[in-house]
C-alpha cells in the first residue's frame, strides 16, 4: 500500500480528514446514532442492535475511540461506551467551520 503523505498537509486538514473517517462506514454511523438514542453508556447490546459480528463491532468501536468521539469504561468484564460530549462538540465546531465555506466564483 502506498504512503499517505499526511505530513504534507496542515494539522487542521489532517484533523478534518480524521473526523470525517468516523462517518466513512455506515456501521460507525449506526453505532453513534444508537449511543445518542440511548443517551447512556452501552455495555453489550450493540451486536444485536447493529447486526454485525462482535469482532466487527469491536473494530468500529476501536476506530471511534481512537478518534475520540466515544469513550469506554470498564465495568466488570464489559466495556461500556458512550459519546464523549466534549469531543463531539469540538468536532461539530470544526466541521461546521469547514462546511460553512462558500464558493464565491462562477467557475464551471
Amino acid at each position: 500500500m502506498g504512503v499517505t503523505k499526511t505530513e504534507i498537509f496542515s494539522e487542521a486538514q489532517n484533523h478534518i480528514a480524521l473526523l470525517a473517517k468516523a462517518f466513512a462506514h455506515p456501521a460507525r454511523v449506526a453505532i453513534l446514532q444508537h449511543l445518542f438514542k440511548l443517551d447512556t453508556c452501552v455495555c453489550g447490546d450493540l451486536v444485536e442492535e447493529i447486526g454485525l459480528a462482535q469482532p466487527t463491532i469491536s473494530q468500529h468501536l476501536k476506530e471511534l475511540k481512537q478518534i475520540g468521539l466515544i469513550k469506554g469504561n470498564v465495568e466488570g468484564t464489559s466495556i461500556c461506551y458512550c459519546i464523549d460530549t466534549e469531543v463531539w462538540s469540538q468536532m461539530k465546531n470544526t466541521l461546521q467551520t469547514f462546511l460553512n465555506q462558500d464558493v464565491n466564483s462562477n467557475c464551471c
